[in-house]
């Protein structure tokens, strides 16, 4: 959420902002009615003011009976008065509430505009696609003649997009966990990985968590990411639904905190299941496990001093090519441009890794910084030094959406009799360097 002192005076750059994030938004009238409101509230604070002061008389014992009386006759009409204009106010609240949560984060100077995701711009590429001697199979076709992948009896007992990962395969996933929390947990490889990338943030390890798959919907509100209910599994007999990645619980965390300034950075790598619906995906990537409603990611969470926001994103950006290096992925960083970046984020980078079975590069990771867009919805603050209190800075970063990141691996590293090479950096958890059919 916007601070509404500056929308009110930046009135013609929050209309620009609206117009590159294409979002239909009448803000003078918006902001007509924040007039009426703040007019409401004056009149509010004015009768309570009033009101004490003649409870205050009341009181007294200088008062006499008679101006008693006549006293508590006027308290009687104040507190029908700012009754009235109370129920106004809350009235008027409730609207403008509404509004202020559909105004977008403001876009970062170097964020390209763009209507959709045709003007997202690649930064850089890193790595050799690889070249082979046939005709690269995509991971299903893989993974089906391994016994690795099963959706066939999923679907059967589940449903359509569930799959059964099974074997080797589970050993990988596993492998890949391990690997990523030995890393964001060890300072000396953050420290490292900070140098080489050339970003300047103070060196704190992540610390592990594994949150709630469930999320009550008013914090996915506050989130900002509740933006697609038909996107989501919603309980509203529990007023629960579940969470579509490990941020949505772990954003929450220090909702209504106060942080120390030198607390601050606070980092987190969350494991967790997540769950989509997929609505607006039907037919669209139906074979494998590329877009399934169950899926399993690690996420990197982090609050921050907003002077360190943009650094700390360039960090995590950094991690993240630092894992895929490690598996010896080829993959392209992406800035993604206004009309295609989330509601909350300010600027949006994007890692696709090569898929070869594919032939293109499809999104692995994202990291969004949300500037204090997120925190002041949730009330998660920093107190200065000096005594002043502001939001703090909010930024989420995947680590590994663990399907797609599988997915990258069979497919790069399928071999011509249908195996499957294991990265030299997760062999030690697979316990082997090739795949092979179980026979």
């Amino acid at each position: 959420m916007l601070d509404i002192k500056f929308i009110r005076e930046q009135k013609e750059f929050i209309k620009e902002v609206l117009r590159k994030r294409k979002t239909k938004f009448d803000l003078d009238a918006f902001l007509a009615q924040d007039d009426k409101r703040l007019e409401i509230l004056k009149n509010v604070e004015h009768l309570r003011s009033e009101q004490n002061q003649v409870s205050n008389r009341i009181a007294s014992n200088h008062t006499k009976d008679a101006e008693r009386a006549q006293l508590i006759s006027e308290m009687r009409g104040l507190k029908e008065e700012l009754k009235k204009s109370e129920d106004d106010l809350n009235e008027i609240m409730k609207e403008w509430q509404k509004d202020m949560l559909v105004i977008p984060n403001i876009p970062s100077a170097d964020t390209p505009e763009g209507p959709d995701e045709s003007g997202n711009k690649v930064l850089r590429t890193w790595g050799e696609k690889p070249a082979f001697s046939f005709v690269p199979k995509d991971h299903e076709e893989i993974g089906k003649a391994l016994g690795i992948i099963d959706t066939d009896t999923a679907a059967i007992v589940t449903g359509s997009r569930f799959s059964y990962l099974k074997g080797d395969l589970v050993k990988m996933q596993f492998g890949l966990i391990q690997m990523c929390f030995e890393l964001l947990t060890d300072d000396e490889k953050l420290t490292q990985i900070a140098k080489e990338a050339n970003v300047n943030v103070k060196i704190k390890s992540f610390i592990p968590i594994i949150p709630p798959v469930f999320v009550r919907p008013l914090i996915q509100v506050k989130m900002a990411r509740f933006l697609t209910p038909e996107e989501h599994y919603v309980f509203p007999e529990d007023d629960q639904m579940l969470v579509g990645s490990a941020e949505h619980t772990l954003g929450p965390i220090h909702m209504d905190h106060i942080f120390k300034e030198e607390d601050l950075p606070i980092r987190y790598a969350g494991y967790s299941t997540a769950f989509r619906r997929e609505a607006g995906a039907a037919g669209k990537d139906t074979a494998g496990i590329l877009r399934q409603h169950q899926f399993d990611k690690i996420e990197m969470e982090t609050f921050s001093l907003p002077e360190h926001s943009t650094e700390e994103q360039n960090f995590l950006v950094a991690i993240q090519e630092h894992l895929l290096r490690e598996l010896k992925l080829p993959y392209e960083v992406m800035i993604v441009c206004t009309g295609d970046m989330g509601f909350p984020d300010n600027r949006q980078i994007d890692i696709n890794t090569w898929m070869p079975g594919q032939d293109r590069y499809r999104e692995t990771h994202s990291a969004d910084s949300t500037g204090g867009f997120q925190a002041r919805r949730l009330n998660t603050r920093v107190r200065r030094s000096d005594g002043k209190i502001e939001p703090v800075h909010m930024n989420d970063a995947t680590a590994f959406a663990i399907g797609r990141t599988l997915i990258a691996i069979i497919e790069n590293y399928q071999q011509e009799d249908g195996s499957v090479r294991v990265p030299d950096v997760l062999v030690p958890y697979v316990g082997k360097e090739v795949i092979k059919h179980r026979s």
